[in-house]
């Protein structure tokens, strides 16, 4: 039996775009994501048997567990026959739009490929990611990285300078699919390229110099003065005022970009030093503030190396 206990790590969005609703159903995004220091623990205990047999045991009650989903598409498609003991200890708040869940998941891919000695190329890693979410093959790289399409298209950025968080969980739950709906984007229709005149029509494409504006400049010292947008803002703050309250409370503060990510509900303020994340964490309840540094590609690469051991050989994901 072979264990090993793997970092399961949270993302930002330091911006997010929602452009329109394509002809598969997902929508058309330019976001960028951030690995953070904020995390997860998995242990997975792996010992070889003739079937697959999996076991979790998680700190939290998670109704269809991603990290049971990932293993089984990972015991089916790669052929691990192997008793399976996960344990989970959650430390990323859920429904938060942090991408706990979907980075539990490729956690648990990473993992099981290096501990079950396959060599799975990075393409074929994406595929079996894209079927448990549209944020789960940005957890194979970390670091920045723009997203585009349904997000699952990704294209490496430059490392950020070491940067400080604050991250601000509400305890509001927002459903991903409301989110959407209240958003209200049109459909793309074949043949019609001026597909919602909000976003991307000749007159408005200043939206999309706007987040390019954003990406040629994440290394600057001070994020003050980017345009960061986060499309869901709006009809999410509609529905839950606090969460404008508690961005417009960390700018107060001093952070230089604050904003919430994904489709919600957690709201991040950027700091210049830890201890003005530190001051900041103090002027909120208990327990909902989480000071975090952001994590680079290299560092996401060196704890992954790290946790896998010898069982790291293996690993040709990032490479």
């Amino acid at each position: 039996m072979v264990r090993v206990t793997v970092p399961s790590l949270a993302k930002l969005n330091l911006d997010l775009r929602v452009l329109y609703k394509r002809t598969d159903g997902y929508h058309e995004l330019r976001t960028i994501f951030q690995t953070i220091s904020l995390r997860d623990t998995i242990t997975i205990d792996f010992e070889p048997a003739r079937r697959c047999r999996i076991e979790l045991n998680s700190s939290v009650d998670i109704p269809d567990n991603l990290i049971v989903r990932a293993a089984k598409l990972a015991a089916d498609e790669l052929k691990i026959r192997a008793n399976l003991r996960i344990s989970l200890k959650k430390k990323i708040p859920m429904g938060a739009g942090l991408g706990g869940g979907s980075s539990n998941a490729a956690a648990v891919l990473i993992a099981l490929t290096a501990l079950a000695g396959k060599q799975v190329c990075m393409p074929e890693l994406i595929r079996l990611g894209e079927q448990l979410g549209s944020d789960v093959p940005f957890f194979f790289y970390g670091g920045t990285a723009l997203g585009i399409g349904r997000g699952t298209e990704l294209y490496p950025l430059p490392d950020q300078p070491l940067r400080f968080a604050v991250i601000i969980s509400t305890g509001v739950h927002v459903s991903t699919a409301d989110a959407y709906r209240v958003l209200d984007r049109k459909a793309q229709h074949e043949g019609n390229q001026n597909v919602t005149n909000a976003l991307t029509s000749p007159a408005e494409s200043h939206i999309l110099r706007e987040f390019q504006a954003v990406a040629f400049n994440l290394n600057r010292p001070d994020f003050r003065d980017l345009p960061f947008v986060n499309d869901f803002e709006k009809p999410v703050f509609a529905m839950h005022r606090n969460l404008a309250v508690a961005v417009q409370k960390l700018r107060q503060l001093g952070a230089q970009a604050a904003l919430m990510t994904g489709s919600g509900s957690a709201i991040f303020g950027i700091f210049g030093t830890a201890g003005e994340t530190e001051v900041a964490r103090r002027q909120f309840p208990p327990g909902s503030a989480f000071p975090v540094r952001f994590v680079s590609r290299r560092q996401y690469d060196s704890l992954w190396r790290n946790a896998l051991g010898s069982a790291a050989t293996a690993m040709c994901i990032r490479d």
